[in-house]
């Protein structure tokens, strides 16, 4: 028989569970220091169909030899691709990130706008980065949705979607606004590490008795 669900002990226990885990990408950058919006917008670019591990090194090298819109956008040609070698379609990302700079010193000043409509009107820019970016640089109450939170919340059973853009619709009606910005930074480690896609770790889960299991037919 499953407890009631109670997202405030399950925040709780998640974040005693992912302590030791590395923080998601976007949450170790910020504490390196990358804590821009602009900044924080490229890295999540940059992890699009990218593992962390390599997200991450990727960012610290671009940012190495160009940190700043104004700084991205009068990189060489070429330069930029160069640079995000390492994650998938780097030189769509290269596109994607040349625009975002161009926008930022032509339409904004320097400075994007810390407005989620005026982020996803860039080309390249969806919800997912758009309100990560927000919400890890700004403070701003904001819940980015990735196939790991996708995954673990429709698990519980709290909500039923089939893609992460439902869900992150879902999630702002049905979660309180200052747990917002906690649904990526929590949730992204644990679906990662412990409620992992094949044979979740449920034998050793700390929320267990709050979930429905939905879905898992094998586990750990």
């Amino acid at each position: 028989m499953k407890k009631d669900f109670d997202l405030t002990v399950v925040l709780e226990r998640i974040g005693a569970a992912v302590a030791p885990y590395p923080k998601a990408a976007m949450f170790d950058l910020y504490e390196r220091g990358y804590s821009s919006l602009f900044e924080q917008l490229v890295s999540c670019v940059v992890s699009i169909r990218t593992l962390d591990e390599t997200t991450i090194p990727v960012s610290l090298r671009l940012f190495a030899a160009a940190r700043t819109p104004q700084e991205i956008h009068q990189l060489p040609a070429g330069k930029l691709e160069e640079l995000l070698y390492g994650s998938t379609f780097p030189g769509q990302k290269a596109a994607t990130i040349a625009g975002i700079s161009k926008a930022a010193v032509e339409q904004y000043g320097g400075e994007l706008p810390a407005d989620f409509k005026k982020l996803t009107d860039l080309k390249g820019v969806g919800p997912k980065c758009a309100n990560l970016a927000l919400g890890v640089a700004t403070g701003k109450a904001a819940i980015s949705v990735d196939i790991h939170v996708h995954r673990v919340v429709n698990r519980w059973g709290i909500i039923q979607t089939s893609q992460p853009e439902q869900t992150m619709l879902a999630l702002e009606k049905a979660v309180p606004h200052e747990k917002w910005i906690d649904i990526n930074r929590l949730l992204m480690p644990f679906g990662k590490h412990i409620c992992t896609g094949n044979a979740p770790k449920c034998s050793t889960c700390p929320v267990l008795e709050y979930c429905q299991q939905v879905g898992v037919t094998k586990h750990r």
